[in-house]
């Protein structure tokens, strides 16, 4: 056998022999060379037709009885190789999003298979909101009568903040911090449901070109 079929490790060399046993067997039933190279990762790649991992390197074909017929000198540099393999993966990433944007259709699909059901998702989304904004405006006004009672305390000492007593003072802190709470939640749950309304609007814009393709 030539050197250069010789594998590196004896304890390889039955498997190689098997490889290349097959390989010969259907390269000759269908009348081709064998192919066979090392890659850049050092792997030794046996086939019936030049091998695309090793374009960017030689390759030897050889005949059934494994003499080498003809060298293949590289079909890319390595930097073309490098180029089409990024534009490869840039391909398979493609792909891959537009896979992801198929299966995602789907599921708005089977998740609103008509328009009522979207809007009656959107009315429901939008009536929970309301409620807990409803809730926060009770809780805004009992705190504002709470403020008046405190303002009664307060003309007791000319409406002087500094000469209140400390429970009094404290009160009044309190009270002017959980306004501001509330206030910044009622601020946050109407912008809440902003998005929720834009989400609803281009899911719609979608589902209407799904709906119709339906």
């Amino acid at each position: 056998m030539p050197a250069f079929l010789r594998p590196p490790l004896p304890s390889t060399s039955i498997a190689w022999g098997v490889v290349l046993l097959v390989v010969s067997t259907v390269a000759l039933a269908q009348g081709k060379g064998i192919y066979t190279c090392i890659d850049s990762k050092g792997r030794r790649i046996t086939s019936d037709r030049p091998i695309t991992e090793c374009l960017d390197r030689e390759q030897r074909e050889l005949t059934g009885s494994g003499t080498v017929k003809r060298v293949v000198p590289p079909s890319y540099t390595a930097e073309e190789r490098a180029r089409i393999d990024a534009q490869k993966k840039a391909d398979e990433a493609l792909q891959a999003r537009i896979a992801e944007e198929k299966r995602r259709d789907r599921a708005l699909l089977i998740r609103y298979p008509n328009k009522p059901v979207h809007d009656k998702e959107r009315t429901d989304a939008l009536a929970q909101i309301d409620e807990v904004i409803s809730a926060v405006n009770k809780r805004a006004q009992a705190l504002l009568d709470q403020r008046k009672d405190i303002s009664a305390e307060l003309e007791f000492y000319q409406n002087d903040v500094s000469k209140a007593p400390l429970w009094l003072r404290r009160k009044l802190e309190d009270n002017e911090q959980q306004v501001a709470v509330q206030q910044r939640f009622v601020v946050e749950q109407t912008q809440e449901k902003q998005r929720l309304n834009a989400r609803f609007d281009e899911e719609l814009v979608k589902l209407r070109q799904l709906w119709g393709q339906k």
